[in-house]
């Protein structure tokens, strides 16, 4: 009977460890120095090697060499935890072993020596299932354990484990283990079992596997089947229900330009094939976080990805801030799209929200969708035509006053916005200052209700700027000082000049309070 690659290829030495390579020094180097200690704990997700690496840990502890960092795995040790059935090695499902009582059965059998071991190993898988009188039960062992007793405890959620039994392991994080080496791993599997394959079902086999290495194992086994024995991209994308990335390329080039027609066929392309629109959704996310990547740091592409010159080439047609941009939509949409008349209405609205709020291409997004067949010229130059300038002009004071009346701010963020001058403005940005005398108000959370209000007005990408320093005296707070002590002058003016009331101050040498003169 052919053994399931998962098991098949599971590591049985440190060295066969992939992707761990900080847990496997750290527990090398103290199996060397014979600083053992009597309670371990390994957390991280599924498939990621806790319960490998505990039992190679019980190989390393037991191996008939001496306690070692390379058990021979040949001894009856080793041969026998490899099978299974080595009896000083007792493994714990806690998921289905809750109880207080189970606990207290295995407590009692650690008293005893080992049979044939020099240590006796418990292994206790999903330690964070286990009932709170087992917790305490265990804790009196784990504070006084006997010599020949060692504990290794497994989790994928150690926020639920009780800090009193925390403190008395020495815990290891295992990570999920990165694309590149599931890729790597895959492909000498694949070799050694002499399976055709291409680097384009590897990498998707990786992917799907979200930093399992197990995952990866058991989907490859599905891919192999599904394809014949052999593992081809057609195949390999029908078998995990993957959308083609070549459909997601075509989506992101007419998003850069503005094309609302290609994009909404791109779609029906889509629809045509019956794809899954949610992992449509969730492939063009994490194809947005690696060419937001990739303009960042271009050698976090390698160079033998499939995907290398589609996603350099992307960094050149796509703004940065468009990418967050489309990365927030398409995960808001599809955490939305159970809510959608159907997945296509959800995908295609999706799509749409990114085109009508992509910066500065509102305009024009939406004559590109109504003009369905195709752009035309005359649509394209309307486009155009329709998006103002990029770069920054000299804002018009008066419109800042005028965008202020229109926000209906309160409080604290209203009298922030009355201090601030507009500096410059585009359909991208407005540059804001203060001066330095008020910079007291630049506080975080009046700078965030300002900002959001700007955007719910001008456009959810609208960036915004803060500036203290010297100001011109045009913000509106400035201007109507202005005209309230112009009005208070000409008032007292008024009054001074009144012959009235000259001839009062003549005839009773009386004076004007100018404080108590209020202009009408």
């Amino acid at each position: 009977m052919t053994q399931v690659l998962a098991r098949k290829w599971r590591p049985r030495s440190f060295t066969e460890l992939v992707g761990q390579e900080h847990v496997v020094r750290a527990l090398t180097n103290a199996l060397r120095q014979q600083r053992l200690h009597h309670a371990y704990l390994f957390t991280g997700t599924r498939g990621v090697g806790k319960t490998t690496l505990a039992r190679i840990l019980a190989k390393s502890l037991n191996c008939e060499t001496g306690v070692t960092d390379a058990p021979c795995g040949k001894c009856a040790a080793c041969t026998e935890i490899d099978a299974g059935r080595f009896v000083d090695l007792i493994e714990l499902d806690a998921a289905s072993n809750t109880q207080v009582d189970n606990m207290r059965e295995l407590l009692e059998n650690a008293l005893y020596a080992p049979t044939s071991g020099r240590y006796k190993v418990y292994i206790i898988d999903e330690v964070h299932m286990l009932s709170r009188s087992a917790f305490n039960a265990m804790l009196k062992t784990l504070e006084e354990p006997p010599g020949h007793v060692k504990f290794i405890l497994a989790t994928t959620d150690p926020q639920k484990i009780p800090v009193t039994v925390l403190s008395r392991c020495l815990q290891f994080g295992l990570k999920q283990i990165p694309q590149p080496q599931i890729r790597e791993r895959l492909a000498e599997i694949l070799a050694a079992e002499n399976v055709p394959a291409d680097a384009q079902s590897i990498a998707l086999v990786a992917r799907a596997a979200e930093g399992s290495l197990r995952d990866a194992l058991s989907l490859l086994d599905q891919a192999i089947a599904h394809g014949g024995g052999k593992l081809d991209e057609a195949s390999t994308r029908a078998m995990l229900g993957a959308v083609d990335q070549t459909y997601l390329y075509a989506i992101l080039k007419a998003l850069a330009e503005r094309d609302g027609a290609e994009l909404v066929a791109g779609a029906e392309r889509m629809a045509e094939r019956s794809l899954s629109f949610e992992s449509a959704l969730q492939d063009l996310a994490s194809l947005l976080h690696r060419v937001a990547l990739a303009q960042v740091v271009p050698q976090s592409i390698a160079a033998d990805d499939p995907d290398a010159a589609a996603i350099l080439e992307l960094t050149k047609t796509l703004a940065a801030e468009d990418l967050q941009l489309y990365y927030q939509i398409a995960v808001q949409g599809r955490a939305e799209i159970g809510l959608a008349p159907d997945e296509h209405a959800g995908f295609m609205m999706t799509l749409l929200r990114m085109l009508a709020f992509a910066p500065g291409a509102v305009a024009a997004s939406s004559a590109a969708v109504t003009m369905a067949p195709a752009k035309t010229p005359a649509v394209a130059a309307t486009a155009s035509a329709a998006r103002p300038a990029a770069s920054a002009v000299k804002a018009d004071p008066s419109s800042w006053a005028e965008l202020v009346g229109q926000l209906g701010l309160s409080a604290m963020a209203n009298q922030l916005a009355l201090r601030c001058e507009m500096t410059k403005r585009t359909a991208e940005m407005i540059e804001l200052r203060i001066s330095p005398a008020d910079e007291r108000m630049f506080d975080k959370t009046y700078r965030d209700r300002l900002t959001a209000a700007l955007r719910q007005l001008l456009g959810a990408q609208l960036r915004v700027t803060f500036l203290a320093g010297e100001v011109a005296g045009v913000s509106p707070k400035a201007m109507t000082d202005r005209k309230t002590e112009q009005r208070q002058a000409a008032a007292v003016a008024e009054i001074r000049e009144d012959p009235f009331v000259r001839e009062l101050l003549e005839d009773f040498g009386g004076s004007v309070e100018d404080a108590s003169i209020k202009p009408k």
